[in-house]
């Protein structure tokens, strides 16, 4: 089996600087498309998947990364639609299934969950991820690393863990307890990272302020976060921040992917990591790449899961193409802001095209608001939108005069009471979408 050969280097707080992660554009290049290459050799001799989908390309035309846009695309709906077909794992395995060691799925948020089976060598190269997005933050063995998840068949919480090991912190893990139990556990163990989701934290966050405990004063420096884009959003990573009186670092992720970009130390986008991962970022439209400065799907490739490759995902995230330069010396590609939204979550709205991470940005920014819930209506010809939020009713005003300053559109907000929204320990689901749905009367 072929070993995953992980090369990432990163810079962690006083860390030297990376050797790939430093390079020029043309040393990362030669790096990525020699890793495709030797891979593509052990996917294409024994992954049903790929052999049918790439049958007749000549390799040989793989001369640079720039050929690879000749390689069609994979999507979540084909990897979904094969395991349905040949249950239950599907075609896209490279070795013997007596080669696999972890089963992990995706959460189905959007659909049928997808199964994906890493063999050993696959599941270290997803540590070796992890560990660089730990580093990238400053993490080390000094650290004590609480992971805030009940762990289940999603790999988000295992791969964490995974890579703590490595970076070798003291790894405490939080499944089966409540949030009142999580609290306490960070404060006896001291805590000095927190792991979870952003909606999670400012919960967390809630409940202690609610129970009359100081997070500021606990040890927590650091808190990184997953599974949804609100720690590149400014206004709640800054809520975060001032909550636990800790640095925010963003992480991003996908079962079906890896552990792919990370924020740095100096916090200004998000990375991506070009040793262990090829990114596009295309015109949805046109399929062309987009220029620096513009918002396209990202498209992704990884070097190292060869035993269930992913080779020109399509992510659905949109993102904005930031520069290959940093403070921090990284010279990979950036993205601006982190992931800005789905292609699929943008709302239209008379006119206006708006993402929710855009209301939650304008949201978090306003003292006195807890959590919040969109709702999609059809009203005649035109879709709406309106708004509740946990506020008091002096607040609503306020936040529909930001909004409308933000979006250019009036949003109906309803104040509700403090608790009256559900809360979410992974990823939040604060869009109601009763567009094509019937009202009662019309039933």
């Amino acid at each position: 089996m072929m070993p995953s050969q992980p090369v990432s280097t990163a810079l962690g707080a006083g860390a030297p600087v990376g050797t790939l992660h430093t390079a020029s554009r043309a040393e990362i290049a030669v790096h990525q498309l020699d890793r495709l290459r030797g891979g593509l050799r052990h996917v294409l001799a024994g992954n049903r998947f790929y052999q049918h989908k790439l049958a007749g390309y000549d390799f040989r035309a793989l001369e640079s990364l720039d050929s690879m846009r000749r390689l069609p695309f994979t999507t979540k709906a084909g990897l979904v639609a094969d395991q349905q077909a040949h249950p239950p794992y599907g075609t896209n395995l490279s070795f013997p299934l007596r080669d696999y060691v972890r089963l992990h799925q995706t959460t189905g948020t959007t659909g049928q969950p997808l199964k994906i089976l890493d063999t050993a060598e696959s599941w270290e190269w997803w540590a070796a991820c992890w560990e660089t997005v730990y580093t990238a933050a400053g993490v080390s063995a000094d650290d004590v690393v609480y992971l805030a998840f009940s762990f289940g068949p999603f790999i988000g919480f295992w791969s964490a863990y995974e890579g703590a090991k490595r970076v070798g912190a003291l790894v405490v893990p939080g499944g089966g307890q409540t949030s009142l139990q999580r609290l306490r556990a960070i404060r006896e163990t001291e805590t000095t990272v927190l792991v979870c989701t952003p909606t999670y934290a400012l919960h967390l966050a809630e409940l202690a302020s609610q129970e009359g405990f100081d997070l500021a004063s606990s040890a927590v420096r650091v808190t990184i976060h997953a599974g949804e884009p609100g720690a590149s959003i400014p206004n709640t990573r800054r809520r975060i921040e001032s909550s636990w009186g800790a640095r925010a670092y963003d992480h991003i992720g996908m079962t079906e992917m890896g552990a792919y970009a990370f924020t740095c130390l100096e916090q200004h986008a998000v990375h991506v990591n070009e040793a262990e991962f090829i990114a596009e970022i295309l015109d949805p439209i046109s399929g062309q790449p987009v220029a620096e400065g513009e918002r396209g799907e990202l498209v992704l490739t990884n070097l190292g899961r060869w035993g269930a490759p992913a080779l020109r995902y399509r992510t659905r995230d949109v993102v904005q193409r930031g520069p290959a330069s940093c403070p921090c010396g990284r010279t990979t590609l950036t993205l601006l802001g982190g992931v800005l939204g789905r292609v699929d979550d943008m709302l239209i709205v008379r006119g206006v095209n708006i993402y929710p991470a855009g209301i939650e940005d304008v949201l978090r920014g306003i003292a006195g608001v807890a959590e919040f819930r969109i709702t999609l209506r059809t009203a005649g010809a035109l879709d709406e939108i309106a708004l509740e939020v946990e506020c008091a009713d002096a607040v609503a005003p306020q936040v529909e005069s930001a909004l409308r300053q933000a979006l250019g559109l009036r949003v109906p907000v309803q104040a509700v009471a403090a608790g009256a929204l559900p809360r979410f320990e992974l990823k939040a689901r604060r869009v109601v979408d009763l567009r094509g749905t019937a009202a009662p009367n019309e039933a």
